[in-house]
């Protein structure tokens, strides 16, 4: 289940086709932690996840012998808590949303609470601890095998920041010319789309209503925001042209991806293609009917975040720093994730 099957679905396209892609950050996160002590054999390891890392933090608890708490985002549905319970994890669920902020805020104050609860816990805290970096190393060394020498375009949601940087970090140290290309949704803070919402869905894991140690911003030569019909579009096409079922992220990647590599016909795209569409049957793939015609589909060229708009836009980042912080709207909403993040910084080492 960890290693992703490389399917090629153009001259020019490969996708990295996983069924649970975070399985790499999970064991590798895990594996790390037991052997500096930090983590000890039968402690109970807790997170907050929107489904895939839940996923992978369990198997990876279940072949380490610890316990496992999530804190599930109300993205997750019956099948995957069900994977989760089977495999040992206790869940709590957040409950239905359509605010990606609130479902965020939500999971981390449970997760506070649990901390101040429990004090065998430890809190693995996905979105800050760069030790999920480390599982990465392997899937560079698989992509480094399979697609040798050419220069490439890594294409991929951006969410906690470990998958794409964690791949694209090493094959750069090894010399090669790797493109990083950012999908966000509209309504993350990473990126600065926090002014926009996108109600019909959650595009569950590629924003962030709160900053994200773990993103290093200045990893990313191009950033795509992409809303749920556009991404929608990508995930029905997918299926339709190629015979893959996958969720809205990969959708999102294939949709940008064919945009991308159209104008780039000399570079090797990689796709990741996080997760299976399971969990998206009844929100995206039964209403396929409605699904966009992605040949008609462009994105909003900017050169400024001012210029940002619904419902796809793209712009050359050119591997820049970013302060998600500066950006927060308010003064009160800055002291607010400056808070949470005070918090996150306490609990993680006191665990």
């Amino acid at each position: 289940m960890k290693a992703p099957d490389l399917l090629r679905l153009s001259d020019n396209v490969v996708l990295a086709r996983f069924e649970t892609m975070k399985v790499y950050a999970a064991l590798g996160a895990v594996r790390t932690l037991l052997d500096r002590g930090t983590v000890r054999p039968g402690q109970t390891l807790v997170d907050s996840s929107s489904g895939i890392y839940a996923l992978a933090l369990a198997m990876a608890c279940h072949r380490y012998g610890l316990g496992c708490h999530v804190v599930a985002s109300t993205t997750v549905d019956a099948a995957m808590r069900a994977q989760l319970e089977i495999l040992g994890a206790t869940v709590d669920q957040m409950p239905p949303s359509d605010s990606l902020r609130l479902d965020q805020e939500r999971r981390v104050r449970r997760v506070r609470q649990l901390l101040a609860e429990r004090g065998d816990l430890h809190w693995m805290r996905q979105y800050h601890d760069a030790v999920h970096y480390a599982g990465y190393q392997e899937f560079a060394e698989l992509v480094d095998g399979a697609l040798p020498d050419a220069p490439l375009t890594v294409v991929g949601a951006v969410g906690t920041g470990a998958s794409t940087g964690g791949l694209v970090q090493p094959l750069r140290r090894r010399g090669r010319d790797i493109r990083l290309l950012g999908l966000q949704p509209f309504g993350s803070v990473t990126f600065g789309s926090e002014n926009f919402s996108d109600p019909e869905a959650i595009i569950a894991g590629i924003g962030s209503s709160i900053p994200f140690d773990n993103v290093r911003h200045a990893l990313y030569d191009t950033l795509h925001w992409v809303d749920f019909r556009h991404a929608m579009a990508g995930a029905v096409d997918l299926l339709r042209a190629h015979a893959v079922f996958a969720g809205l992220s990969t959708g999102a990647a294939h949709l940008v991806t064919a945009w991308e590599a159209a104008r780039n016909p000399d570079r090797t795209h990689l796709v990741i293609g996080a997760d299976t569409g399971h969990r998206y049957t009844e929100r995206v793939f039964a209403r396929h009917e409605e699904a966009l015609d992605p040949r008609t589909l462009k994105p909003h060229q900017i050169t400024d975040l001012a210029e940002l708009a619904p419902p796809w836009s793209a712009m050359e980042w050119n591997r820049r720093g970013y302060d998600v912080r500066a950006r927060t709207s308010t003064p009160a909403a800055r002291t607010k994730t400056h808070d949470m993040e005070k918090t996150h910084d306490k609990e993680g080492k006191a665990s």
